[in-house]
C-alpha cells in the first residue's frame, strides 16, 4: 500500500490569513466573513465582523470550498459558465456548495494548492481585493 502525503495549509497560516483579510476589510471600510478551508475544502478558521451579513456566512465558507475544489478562483466561473454546455452551466450551479461569483482564491505555496479563503460581505470587487490582499501579504 502506498500512502501519500499532500501539503495542505497549516492552522497557524489559516489564522494569518483570515487576519489580513479582516485588516483590508477594516481599511476598506467593509464588514465581512472570512473562511480559509485546508485542502479537502474543511474549515480551518471562520471569522465575522459584527456588521457583515448573515447570508455571508455560509457564503464566505462555499467560496473558499469552491476556490479550493476547483483550484480557481470563483470570479473565474461567470466567463467559463458563459462559454460552456448548457449542461455544464445548469449543472454546476445546482451544486450545493458552487459559488461562480467573485470572492474565492485557492491559497497555494510552492506551486501546490494547500487551501482556499473565502471573503463575503461587501460588492464582488471588494470581496475579490480583499481575498486578494490577504493572499498578498502572505
Amino acid at each position: 500500500m502506498q500512502i501519500e502525503q499532500i501539503p495542505s495549509l497549516s492552522l497557524c497560516a489559516a489564522e494569518q490569513l483570515a487576519e489580513r483579510a479582516l485588516a483590508a476589510a477594516t481599511a476598506n471600510g467593509v464588514a465581512i466573513c472570512v473562511a480559509v478551508v485546508d485542502r479537502a475544502g474543511l474549515p480551518l478558521v471562520f471569522k465575522r465582523q459584527p456588521a457583515a451579513p448573515l447570508h455571508s456566512i455560509d457564503i464566505a465558507l462555499d467560496k473558499a470550498y469552491t476556490a479550493v475544489s476547483f483550484g480557481r478562483p470563483t470570479a473565474a466561473w461567470n466567463e467559463r459558465l458563459a462559454a460552456g454546455s448548457e449542461q455544464l452551466r445548469h449543472g454546476l450551479i445546482r451544486r450545493e456548495r458552487f459559488v461562480g461569483f467573485g470572492g474565492g482564491l485557492p491559497v497555494e505555496h510552492e506551486g501546490q494548492r494547500v487551501g482556499g479563503i473565502g471573503i463575503s460581505g461587501g460588492s464582488e470587487a471588494q470581496d475579490c481585493a480583499i481575498a486578494a490582499a490577504a493572499l498578498a501579504t502572505a
